[in-house]
């Protein structure tokens, strides 16, 4: 048994979701794992993880707006530090998440044909996400 700890830092765009797939498996098979669990960690609270579909972009676009609606930008919320983004951030991550395990068989992330990590910006403006790795397995 062996383990595998490591940082991506990743660039957003701002406000979006951002596939990091690719990002992740390279760094998962730099590793020389065949089989394992991953454990993704997001060191934020204004920005999460997701595994979702990859291959149509409507379902990003979809998602976005979804979230938009249930946690809009909104002048009711007490904690707006950051500005009027902060507080619906906040509350993104928290329905989304910002831990993932995946794991890992013959050397691959055991994803689904349609699936992709994203890292899922909720603030406006461009920030760079620090990502936490751990792979243990054989």
């Amino acid at each position: 048994m062996r383990q595998a700890l490591g940082m991506l830092a990743i660039d957003t765009r701002g406000k979006g979701l951002l596939e990091i797939t690719e990002r992740v498996a390279g760094w998962v098979a730099e590793q020389g794992l065949a089989d394992g669990l991953l454990t993704i960690f997001c060191r934020h609270t204004s920005a999460s993880l997701v595994i979702q579909e990859n291959a149509a972009p409507a379902v990003r676009r979809d998602m976005e707006a979804y979230f938009e609606r249930i946690a809009p930008e909104d002048p009711v919320y007490e904690h707006d530090d950051e500005g009027p983004d902060d507080m619906p951030a906040h509350l993104r991550t928290a329905l989304t998440g910002v831990q993932l395990t995946i794991p890992l068989i013959d050397g691959a992330l055991a994803l689904g044909t349609w699936q992709g990590i994203y890292l899922f910006e909720h603030r406006r403006r461009p920030h760079r996400r620090s990502l936490a790795l751990h792979l243990i397995g054989a």
